[in-house]
């Protein structure tokens, strides 16, 4: 059977709740599934207190992404087998969601002075309830309102990096992340090192205490997954791969399902929860 190591529920920029998205697992035969919403662990609390997590028949892995300060490069960290309410990592959480709340709230002040119509509570009806807000619901929020065609426009337009509406974002050092993922029981892996975009940063990177790196991803040719395979063995790290599902249209893969690995992969990683 496959599984996928790498997906985002609703409780961050995805389109499917925690148990929507468990049932579209199972319907898709997945038996390893990890859930790595963007800076929260709400997903997997959610399926933990309405008696999901653990689940029947499929192994949930308690997971969770976070993006590391970094000048020039986007560097993304997942976490794997955490504990979901561990303090120290619950309270830094709650310093980026906070920052993201007020990142989210400059960027369509932004858009509001460059014309746009668009207001916070646009947004936060495309959020439902996140408590991770980020650059795809404001995205989703403008092509809502028609003023955008699709959310790569928008970004393209006014929220990427150097756009007119886009505000930088409070993130953690690298290290930080790493420790507090192992101090809260979980493995720290590079996620999709090809996007970071520079390969001397990415060995660096698996030089600075990550358990693992994602060598499998939707955007990584035969090529690219040899090579970080390489490095994976070269500093004897664990490899794992995943989809990067969100669940939204247009954005690869659309169906859970179509990009797995291979069990051994996920059996290697995955723990019995201790909750």
């Amino acid at each position: 059977m496959p599984s996928d190591l790498h997906m985002h529920t609703s409780c961050s920029d995805g389109i499917y709740t925690p148990e929507e998205l468990l049932e579209l697992a199972k319907q898709a035969g997945l038996k390893y599934i990890a859930i790595t919403d963007h800076d929260t662990l709400d997903g997997i609390i959610q399926l933990y207190e309405s008696g999901l997590y653990p689940a029947n028949n499929i192994k949930v892995i308690a997971g969770i992404e976070m993006s590391a300060h970094h000048e020039k490069s986007e560097i993304h960290i997942l976490g794997y087998n955490i504990d979901i309410y561990n303090k120290a990592l619950q309270d830094r959480l709650n310093d980026v969601v906070e920052a993201r709340w007020t990142r989210f709230s400059s960027m369509v002040s932004k858009l509001q002075e460059l014309g746009y119509d668009i207001t916070e509570a646009d947004v936060l009806k495309i959020a439902d309830g996140s408590t991770s807000i980020s650059r795809s619901h404001i995205a989703h929020a403008l092509v809502e309102k028609e003023i955008f065609s699709s959310v790569p426009e928008a970004f393209d337009k006014v929220l990427e990096k150097g756009k007119p509406a886009y505000v930088s974002h409070y993130r953690l050092d690298a290290g930080e992340i790493i420790d507090l993922i192992k101090q809260a029981g979980g493995i720290p892996v590079l996620a999709h090192p090809k996007l970071v975009g520079d390969d001397e940063l990415v060995d660096e990177m698996l030089r600075s205490g990550i358990e693992g790196v994602e060598a499998y991803y939707p955007k990584h040719n035969k090529e690219d997954v040899e090579r970080y395979l390489a490095m994976a063995e070269k500093y004897h790290l664990m490899v794992t791969g995943g989809s990067d599902f969100h669940g939204i249209p247009g954005r690869h893969p659309g169906e859970l399902g179509l990009f797995t690995v291979d069990d051994s992969f996920a059996a290697e990683l995955y723990k019995e929860p201790e909750l």
